[in-house]
This record gives C-alpha cells, sequence and structure tokens, in this order.
C-alpha cells in the first residue's frame, strides 16, 4: 500500500495549491468527462442559451458507482448525457426500459446475461437531484432540477439548433445534407459510422440574481461541497481505511481512466466472485484489502494529474516521478535536450521562484574548449536549481504502470528515493552517458538520448510503426533500473547497438545521400558504450593518449574515410565511401581490411597528389596515419581477432576533429551553443 499512501499525501499537499490553479487536482466524488453541449439557465430555471463545446474535459459530480459505469444505468448528478437529462428517447416519457444485466447463477459458474427491466436513465438522475435538493438545498441546484423538470430540453436544443432532427421529429444520427456538418456532429465520437446525440454530455451555467460564486457549476466550489456533503450523509457504512487509519465509507468500485479519458484498466479491482480471484485465502473481496472512498479516490486522482502532467506515455506503458510536496523534479524517461531548468512557477507553498534561486534559459554564449566540460556544468546548474526547489530529504516516488489486458493495470516498477539520491541519480546517467547527439536534423545536443532512442538504435524496424512495440516498451522498462537504481546498462543491449551501427550500408540515407540513420545510431551507440564502461572515462573529444587496439584502428578507419570523401566531395561525388561499405567486415577482421582500404585508397591519393591546392591536405592525413600507427602496441596492429565497440568512439572523436566548421551546431540542455576544438 505505500504507493497510494504516496498518491494519497501527494494529493492533500498540492490540491487548492495556487500554483495549480491552471491544472487542479479533481475533487472527491467527481469524474473526469468530455462535455458537448453547455446549457444556461436563469436562477428560477428558465433556459436562456446554448452552445457546442468543443470536446473540453470538465470536472463533474459524480458517485463511485456512476464513476466507473459501464452498460448498466447509472445516473451523475448534475452535468450527464442527454438520454439521462432529457425523457425518453426523442423528448417522450418511458415508463421502463429492457437492458441486459448480469445475473450469477451459481458459484463457480460462468455468469450469463438476461432481460431484466430497470429504471429508465432519466428516472435514475431526477430521483437522485430531488434527493440531493431535499438534503441540501443549494440555488444552482434547484434551478437545474427545475429545468429538467419541465422536459423541455430536447425541444430547446432543437430550436438553438444544437440538436438535429428530421421532419418527423427524430434526432439525426448522420448527417447526408450538403455542406458542413453541424457542430455537434464534429464533437460526437461515431460508432459504426453513427452519431447518437442523446449521448451528448450536457452541464450547466446557472445565472442567479444574486450570485453565489461562479456561474460555471463545473468550477463552484460551493456546489462541489454540497456534493460532497451530500455523498458523506449517504453512506451506507463505515469501515477502517488501512492507508489513512480512519473510519470512512468503504471503496468498493475504484476509479478508472488513469492513463486517457478511453483506458478502462484498473490498478485495484474485485468485480469478479467466482473463479480464481482470491485462490481460497478469503471469502469476500473486502477481506483483502481495506480503503476509504475519499482515499482511492484521493489517489487515483493524484496519479491521473500527474501523469498527464509530468508523465512519459508510450502506448499501454506510463511513467511518472513525482515530488509528494509536488515541487516540479526532473524527467526520468527522457533525453538530455529534454531537461529543462525550472521556471518561475510557483512553489509548493505559493511562493514564487526568482531568478535568484532557479536558473532559466540562459542566454547562448559561445564556448572554446572540451564540450564535456560545459555539459557537466550545466547539469551540475540544472540539478541545483530542482535541489534549491526541493525540500531536504523530501521523498520523490518513480512509478511505472503497464497493462496485459484492457481490463487490468499492474505497477511495473515502484521505487521511493530521497530528492538528493534521486538527482545524484538523473545526474550520474546524464554525465554517464553524454556524447554528441545527431538524431535528426533539428534535434542535435551534447547529453544522453532518451531510451526510446536506444531502443530504436539497438532494434531498428522492429520498434518502428504506427504502435509502439513491445520491444520497445520492454526496452523502455529494462534501462528504467538503470537510471534510477544505477544498475549496469545490459550488455546485450550493448551489443545490438555496435551490431547495428557497423552494418552501415543498411541504414537509411537521404535523397542527397546523407546518412542520416548512420549518423543517428553512431551518436546513441557512443553514448551506450560510454554508459556501459564508467570506469574508462572517455571524453567527448579526442583522446590522443589512448593506446587501445580498437580505439586505434577507429582512428586510422576515420582518417581514410576522410581522405576519400575530401576526394568524392572535390569531384562532387556522393557516394559511398569504402571506409563506409567495409565498415562490418573492418570491425570483424580489422589489418585484412585495412590492408584492403589502403589500396582502395590509392586512386583518391594519386588525384590528390595531381592538384597543388590538395597535396597539402593529403601529406597531413598520410602523416597523421603514420602517427596513430605508431601508438599500436607491440603485434596489436597485425592481432587477429575483432574489435570491440570502442573502435566507434575511436572513428567518431577522430572524425570529429577533421570535421570542417560547416557542421550545424550542437547545443547543451540550457541551449548554450558549443564551438569544437576543430573551430
Amino acid at each position: 500500500m505505500s504507493w497510494i499512501q504516496k498518491l494519497y499525501e501527494t494529493y492533500d499537499r498540492c490540491a487548492g495549491q495556487p500554483q495549480f490553479d491552471n491544472d487542479p487536482l479533481m475533487p472527491v466524488d467527481h469524474a473526469e468527462q468530455q462535455v458537448h453541449i453547455e446549457i444556461t439557465l436563469s436562477g428560477t430555471g428558465k433556459f436562456r442559451a446554448a452552445s457546442v463545446v468543443s470536446k473540453e474535459t470538465t470536472f463533474i459530480p459524480a458517485t463511485e458507482e456512476s464513476a466507473g459505469r459501464t452498460s448498466a444505468p447509472v445516473a451523475h448528478a448534475l452535468a450527464d448525457k442527454l438520454e439521462y437529462i432529457a425523457p425518453g428517447r426523442n423528448g417522450s416519457p418511458v415508463l421502463e426500459e429492457l437492458v441486459e444485466t448480469e445475473v450469477s447463477v451459481k458459484p463457480g459458474k460462468k455468469e450469463k446475461k438476461e432481460k431484466e427491466a430497470t429504471v429508465p436513465p432519466h428516472t435514475l438522475y431526477l430521483e437522485q437531484l430531488r434527493r440531493w435538493v431535499t438534503s441540501d438545498p443549494d440555488p444552482h441546484v434547484e434551478a437545474v432540477l427545475r429545468y429538467v423538470e419541465g422536459e423541455t430540453i430536447i425541444a430547446d436544443l432543437l430550436q438553438s439548433h444544437v440538436l438535429h432532427a428530421d421532419a418527423a421529429g427524430n434526432l439525426l444520427t448522420q448527417w447526408q445534407t450538403s455542406g458542413a456538418p453541424p457542430a455537434l456532429f464534429k464533437v460526437l465520437t461515431a460508432t459504426a459510422g453513427e452519431r447518437n446525440q442523446r449521448a451528448a454530455v450536457v452541464r450547466w451555467v446557472v445565472e442567479l440574481s444574486d450570485p453565489r460564486g461562479d456561474a460555471r457549476l463545473w468550477k463552484n466550489p460551493n456546489v462541489q461541497r454540497n456534493w460532497q456533503r451530500f455523498v458523506a450523509k449517504h453512506a451506507k457504512e463505515v469501515t477502517l481505511c488501512m492507508v489513512t487509519g480512519e473510519t470512512l465509507a468503504p471503496a468498493t468500485n475504484h476509479p478508472k481512466r488513469l492513463r486517457h479519458g478511453a483506458d478502462g484498466a484498473k490498478l485495484i479491482s474485485s468485480n469478479d466472485s467466482c473463479g480464481y480471484t482470491f485462490r481460497g485465502r478469503f471469502e469476500l473481496a473486502e477481506h483483502v484489502y481495506g480503503i476509504g472512498s475519499s482515499t482511492t479516490q484521493k489517489a487515483h486522482s493524484a496519479l491521473r494529474w500527474l501523469l498527464a502532467r509530468q508523465g512519459y506515455k508510450n502506448g499501454d506503458q506510463a511513467i511518472v516521478a513525482w515530488a509528494v510536496s509536488g515541487n516540479p523534479v526532473p524527467k526520468v524517461i527522457a533525453g538530455s535536450d529534454e531537461l529543462h531548468p525550472i521556471n518561475n512557477e510557483a512553489g509548493a507553498n505559493g511562493s514564487s521562484v526568482s531568478e535568484n534561486n532557479a536558473p532559466t534559459h540562459a542566454v547562448p554564449v559561445r564556448y572554446k574548449g572540451d564540450a564535456g566540460q560545459l555539459f557537466a556544468k550545466q547539469m551540475n546548474s540544472l540539478i541545483r536549481g530542482y535541489e534549491a526547489k526541493l525540500v531536504k530529504r523530501e521523498d520523490i516516488v518513480v512509478m511505472a504502470l503497464d497493462s496485459a489486458t484492457k481490463g487490468r493495470l499492474a505497477i511495473t516498477f515502484y521505487r521511493e528515493l530521497e530528492q538528493s539520491e534521486f538527482l545524484d541519480r538523473i545526474k550520474s546517467w546524464h554525465e554517464g552517458g553524454a556524447w554528441q547527439q545527431n538524431l535528426a536534423w533539428d534535434r542535435k545536443f551534447y547529453g544522453t538520448p532518451a531510451p526510446a532512442d536506444i531502443a530504436r538504435t539497438a532494434y531498428g524496424r522492429q520498434v518502428k510503426g504506427k504502435k509502439p512495440s513491445k520491444l520497445l516498451l520492454a526496452t523502455v522498462e529494462r534501462l528504467l533500473p538503470c537510471i534510477v537504481d544505477g544498475q549496469l546498462f545490459p550488455r546485450d543491449l550493448v551489443r545490438n547497438c555496435v551490431e547495428r551501427t557497423t552494418r552501415r550500408s543498411g541504414l537509411k540515407r537521404t535523397k542527397s545521400g546523407y546518412e542520416e540513420e548512420f549518423e543517428f545510431c553512431l551518436g546513441v551507440t557512443c553514448s551506450v558504450l560510454k554508459q556501459s564502461r564508467p570506469k574508462e572515462r572517455y571524453s567527448m573529444s579526442l583522446d590522443e593518449g589512448r593506446k587501445t587496439r580498437s580505439y586505434l584502428y577507429g582512428r586510422l578507419l576515420a582518417v581514410a574515410e576522410n581522405i576519400e570523401r575530401f576526394s568524392l566531395d572535390d569531384a562532387h561525388e556522393t557516394r559511398e565511401t569504402s571506409a563506409g561499405r567495409y565498415m562490418q567486415r573492418f570491425s570483424d577482421h580489422p589489418f585484412e581490411t585495412w590492408l584492403l582500404i589502403s589500396k582502395s585508397l590509392k586512386p583518391y591519393e594519386t588525384r590528390l597528389r595531381s592538384k597543388e591546392s590538395t597535396v597539402g591536405f593529403l601529406m597531413s592525413r598520410q602523416r597523421l596515419i603514420g602517427q596513430i600507427a605508431d601508438l599500436f602496441q607491440t603485434e596489436d596492429f597485425i592481432k587477429q581477432g575483432r574489435l570491440d565497440g570502442e573502435f566507434l568512439l575511436g572513428y567518431y572523436c577522430q572524425r570529429q576533429r577533421l570535421t570542417t566548421k560547416s557542421s550545424p551546431p550542437l547545443s547543451t540542455p540550457q541551449n548554450i551553443e558549443v564551438e569544437g576544438e576543430n573551430e
């Protein structure tokens, strides 16, 4: 129950705080609903106006049963579908309707569906509204009740051209007239090509002659508190809540719609009383746990709010990190370019944060020298900004959710850390894999790529597609302990990244010949290699003192490619270089392949030697090859055996040293441009 306790505390500490006014937490005994129609009434319940709402989510009063309703009719309190608010199918009253309900036959056997007569939805809505007005009178609610009892809502909406009917008075399900469809048809969801206008959800504006709070009832705190008192009065029983230790009305139907509005999966559910639900340990679901209705609502509302506000969502997978106080924390599943300094948002105590105690986006400056040192400096500044906002020894929670079926949601990862430990882990992750990334033409930065980018590098087409693949979700989940717990990077991911990057010829190119996918994979793979070998302390700049066999061979490959590419560019040719074609073979058999590449360079060297303007370039590159060859240890140069992934680091660093100034500038997490050593 630790997770629900932390979420409950988060709700109590964040609800009603002024810094969250634009993104409030949902009140207790309310549900989140997409609304389609807004009706304005006078204080006496007279119709004034109506309009279509463009897919706006609203907090509406609801019971525990109505918030989790499925096919069986259960009414919300104020805002609801037209089939609940208006009588009959097109406005005429009906006494009863036949609906399918589930009836249990015998324990241990499957339940079957039978036709039973139930109370119409409109009757359920009216009865509940009348009980509310009788128990806890409120002028806003009384006005709505008077209007609904008049049974003119369908006629009023038709007259206002919000609803649309045919000549016989039946509500249209399809718009077949020429011209653009009406506003309501644009916001209603189609089922089998038809739109049910009676499924439109209505909310209310009540304009009293003597205003008492906001006329918009979904934003009126008095109406919200009035409804909460009504629900508390009519609680059938109370029991001990194992989370708060208080005596509360027990929860029997826990909230859903955590990840998005159509999410039917639940974290806590016990709606089936047969089969292997309790596996012989308990007789009733209530014996398994005891959670108060308000407790579970607060916890689930806090989780829904956190996921929407700062969570990472990819298909069914959702990951979020938060401080119990609501103070900002760095994103867990993010690349270094997605980390941003704290803005001037008010703190949890309502006080604003000035520029003196929280960093803001820095003005771009030019920097010459080691980009790795600059990145570390900016990362330290960013982390200090978060430390200034968080309370000392404050709890940070990291939680991952996923669902195997549509109805069940599981917590796949859960950690509680102190703020200092959490920030150290985030800093260590981003500094540990800091490298120059070229993920897209508009996404070039110094830092660590996001876990999803690592998955795309390791598996390529296997994780691509419109829907996130299971392999992508599994990879992100595997990397989460590396980020939060500081665990070692998975070796198979490192191997996959290296092998796919060295298969350079099979990677995607642009029409102009630019190796787009190779550049993406190369930067990510170098970051992964650095992350997986923390003791090596690789630098983003060229390490001329490193004499390992793989690193030196990578440098040789970069120089050979530079010579051939220079010659091809001079002749206005865009074809692939020999170094690119032989990269995979080079990693397996470096000495034999180097001899092959050296022979293939002869025509280009001859071409460069024939021009006075390029002789100096060729001599400098040949001299560099000799210097690198002299760094090899005895017999390492002719030694048999494949290279490890370190050769890509040597290749990248040497290539960057030889790169011209035409390369686009990269940026740090705070948009600080960096000039490389070659500039």
